[in-house]
């Protein structure tokens, strides 16, 4: 695998438009709250989801659900499972491939392929909506429970009552404010409370099935009775997809190198497909953190880390020798890129990382690329330039632009102007979270189909 030449991130100065965003911290966060619009997809799956779990629940509480009103735990369990795989990385990958597999497809229509981009990039409020909604089920089931305290038990209701707090916790901890401003926090929280409730669930589970309210005591508790249980099977299913990406976790030996204090390249044993992502970690049950894997397919890869965080910067400052890693590698928004006929992949700075892959490995997609970055020549070298412009992938379709001899450029122009040239079905764009938005949107109005990444993609 070609050693690709380490750079900082573009600065607030090099992204599109030729403006200064605002302060990070309110610039990252307005994008989150209110930027990326009030009726994105990723907030229409949220409604869906949380309209869909509103209106059974106001029918069993009315009593023209019955087996709902019977069975709030189950509905429970079933929003758990459905936001457990919509953040398995083994099912997201299988779902990927499937969605190449089946729509990219040259039969296929463009809308067609940009609907489930759309979707795909979006399971986070699938995932967000059942969160909120298995909480509403909880609070109906433990309000059931209480009406009935007198026939159960003490401890039924204590587990019941310390699920609904964990995962309450879990869920505030994952609000977009604290998220953006204590992620760490958030990552822990969401994790270990998570793991808390689900043993309690599992408690939960034998508690019901054991329990015998004409003799109030637990004689029920035989095999037998647990396997006729839907929330038996519903629990083993999500702790099946919990435990799953555990069991890939290994420590692997890396070599870094940093040839300056704003980033550095990791490099790991084994090729890897484009399009793909990676987790990695220090400490696993602390903290994981995705990257973009560059690799030829060959016998290397290597994941480039922008000195942004206490992790990142110390990548540099200590490097270790071994880190941890899932060797299930997830797939990602550009790896739908093999959906499409042509495509137009846009980078800023060292966003132009996540394509190298389908440059160095070819592909069915006709792709073309625009990379603005800042001091290319001096900050990547002659042979990267060289390499992206004489790219066999890319056979000529490709606009690089510096910065410091061009000027600033607006990017989201570039990018229409690029699609347009070559014909692009849609554009996929790596940026900051201002610049994604500004291309996203000057594509838009443009009539072209176009995805950034997303807050919670």
């Amino acid at each position: 695998m070609a050693v690709v030449p380490v750079v900082p991130p573009p600065a607030a100065a090099d992204v599109p438009g030729g403006k200064k965003p605002a302060l990070a911290g309110r610039s990252r966060l307005g994008v989150i709250l209110l930027d990326q619009g009030l009726f994105t997809v990723y907030k229409r799956l949220f409604v869906l989801f949380i309209a869909l779990n509103a209106t059974g629940l106001a029918l069993a509480a009315i009593g023209r659900f019955p087996y709902a009103r019977a069975h709030a735990a189950v509905f429970a369990m079933g929003n758990i499972l459905a936001l457990t795989l919509c953040r398995s990385e083994a099912v997201l990958r299988v779902v990927f491939w499937l969605a190449v597999t089946l729509f990219g497809r040259s039969w296929v229509p463009v809308l067609v392929k940009t609907g489930v981009t759309a979707i795909l990039q979006s399971l986070g409020g699938v995932h967000s909506g059942c969160g909120m909604s298995s909480l509403a089920w909880l609070v109906y089931a433990l309000v059931q429970v209480l009406q009935n305290r007198d026939v159960t038990p003490r401890e039924i209701v204590g587990v019941a009552s310390a699920i609904l707090g964990l995962l309450a916790l879990s869920c505030m901890a994952a609000f977009p404010l604290v998220r953006h401003l204590h992620h760490n926090v958030f990552e822990r929280t969401h994790r270990f409370a998570g793991w808390a409730a689900l043993a309690l669930l599992w408690a939960f589970v034998v508690l019901s099935a054991g329990y015998d309210p004409a003799t109030e005591s637990y004689n029920n508790l035989t095999g037998a009775v647990l396997v006729k249980r839907q929330e038996l099977w519903l629990t083993a299913s999500i702790t099946f997809f919990t435990i799953l990406p555990w069991l890939t976790v290994r420590r692997v030996p890396v070599t870094v190198t940093a040839r300056s204090t704003h980033a550095s390249i990791i490099t790991f044993h084994g090729g890897v497909k484009a399009g793909l992502l990676g987790r990695i970690s220090r400490s696993p049950l602390s903290e994981w953190h995705a990257f973009g894997i560059i690799s030829d397919g060959g016998d290397t890869h290597a994941m480039l880390a922008g000195a942004v965080g206490d992790f990142t910067q110390g990548l540099i400052s200590d490097p270790p020798s071994s880190l941890w890693v899932r060797n299930v590698h997830f797939a990602g928004l550009p790896y739908l890129l093999n959906m499409y006929r042509r495509a137009t992949m846009v980078a800023t700075g060292s966003g132009i990382c996540v394509f190298l892959s389908f440059l160095m490995q070819p592909g069915a997609a006709e792709l073309s690329l625009v990379w603005v970055a800042k001091g290319i020549e001096a900050n990547y070298g002659d042979e990267m330039k060289a390499a992206v412009s004489r790219s066999d992938q890319l056979r000529g379709r490709v606009l690089v632009h510096d910065t410091a001899v061009m000027g600033r450029p607006n990017v989201a122009d570039l990018a229409v102007g690029a699609a347009k040239k070559w014909g692009a079905e849609v554009v996929i764009v790596t940026s900051n979270p201002e610049g994604s938005r500004d291309v996203v949107t000057g594509c838009n109005m443009a009539g072209i189909p176009a995805f950034g990444p997303i807050w919670d993609s």
